[in-house]
Parts: structure tokens; sequence; C-alpha cells
């Protein structure tokens, strides 16, 4: 692990010392937990965004096939 320096308003020092306290942890295991969710978060986007960009399968909105039609009525409650 590597030790990082950040600047931070004193109310916001404040109030991370307070929730850290309240939550029975450390401002820098705070910080390093937040930090380590948004790149979970990160990651997953991208994995989610590659796999939609990779995705094979083609969506014709001029389909107008009985099983296209039907999921359309099923959707509204319209009889097909």
């Amino acid at each position: 692990m590597k030790n990082v320096t950040i600047t931070v308003d004193d109310n916001v020092l404040e109030w991370a010392r307070v929730e850290a306290a309240r939550r029975g942890t450390s401002v820098s295991r705070m910080v390093g937990d937040f930090l380590a969710e948004m790149q979970r978060r990160e990651d997953a986007y991208e994995r989610a965004y590659l796999a939609w960009r990779t995705d094979e399968r083609t969506w014709d909105a001029r389909d107008t096939s009985a099983a296209a039609r039907s999921v359309c009525f099923a959707r509204t409650g319209d009889a097909a």
C-alpha cells in the first residue's frame, strides 16, 4: 500500500472524521474504500459498454413478424 496526501477544506475534514468515527473506521480507510468502489463501478461500466459494443445481434425496427407483433401487443394489452 502507498500513502497519499490530499487537501480538503477544514469543514470537509471535520465531517470525514466524525463520519469515520461513526462507522468505526478511519478517514484513510474511508477514502481508500471510496476509491476502490469507484474503480469497481468504472470497471463494471466499461465491461458492460464493451459487451454492448461487441453484441453481434441486430435489432431491426422494421421486423413485422408475428412474434414481434405479439411482443408489442403483450406490452400494450391490445389483442393481436
